[in-house]
């Protein structure tokens, strides 16, 4: 037994030594909100899991433009939002309160540079209200998705804007149904159970509560054909800005809570599942 379990560490280790050596290095971009933002002392040691955030371009509802309307491929674009900081935290939430072995600094995917995303199991979209994800993008996406990987859009507000991610949710799964998280779910339970969840606002709505018309939260997914959820939706709340403001006083504790232990949640789902 102690030879099989030498052979399996091994063999493992081997397998993270070669992912390790195909996935591009880590890269900062300028950002709408944070340049600058210090480095942590350990931000080149590679680890087992990564936070990914997707670039993509503005869509029609972006709520940036026409203030940032450069080369979204350059950063300053609407999918910076909250970045790095809110990336940062959040790693370093996971790595204190679970047993992942996270890596520091966040790493930024673009979807059609070859086959970068593959290298990543945890995919993550700011503003996916707003997104102009491409077909191109979409088909991609979903492959990334077929193969395993996990993808988590936020911050989706108001009818009008869920409306626009489901148009690009779409393109990636025309006949796929948008379901809501059961609440005995794994996704609710991998460390926290989360039977009591609340709505997370952005630091810019925390007065009134909600953004646009976006009352009610929901916790949405799209299963694979394995009946693991491909892709989780935080619908009617911003979980990056409560993961951003985490470490501010003026931002309720409790909308940080939330927004860290449900993803956390995610996290740990999305290297078990």
């Amino acid at each position: 037994m102690r030879v099989r379990a030498l052979v399996l560490t091994a063999s493992l280790c081997f397998a993270w030594s070669a992912l390790h050596a195909f996935q591009k290095p880590f890269r900062e971009y300028p950002a709408v909100e944070y340049n600058d933002w210090p480095l942590p002392d350990d931000w080149k040691q590679p680890a087992e899991w990564t936070f990914a955030r997707l670039m993509f371009p503005g869509g029609p509802l972006d709520g940036y433009y026409p203030r940032f309307q450069g080369d979204y491929h350059k950063g300053l674009s609407l999918w910076t939002q909250d970045y790095p900081k809110a990336d940062r935290l959040f790693a370093r939430a996971v790595a204190r309160l679970s047993r992942i072995d996270a890596r520091s600094v966040e790493q930024v995917i673009d979807i059609e540079d070859g086959d970068d995303v593959y290298n990543w199991p945890f995919l993550y979209a700011v503003q996916a209200g707003e997104w102009g994800l491409t077909e191109k993008q979409a088909r991609i996406l979903r492959d990334y998705l077929d193969r395993g990987g996990f993808f988590l859009a936020d911050d989706i507000h108001g009818t009008d804007e869920w409306a626009e991610c489901q148009k690009r949710l779409h393109f990636a799964y025309p006949d796929a149904q948008i379901e809501d998280v059961p609440d005995d779910d794994a996704l609710f339970h991998t460390v926290y159970d989360m039977a009591d969840r609340i709505q997370v606002p952005g630091q810019a709505h925390v007065r009134l509560g909600y953004k646009n018309n976006g009352r009610v939260p929901g916790w949405l997914g799209i299963r694979d054909a394995k009946k693991r959820w491909a892709v989780t939706i935080a619908l009617n709340s911003d979980w990056g800005d409560g993961w951003e403001f985490a470490d501010i006083p003026q931002y309720p504790e409790k909308f940080s809570a939330m927004a860290i232990r449900m993803g956390v949640n995610y996290a740990v789902y999305s290297m078990t599942h």
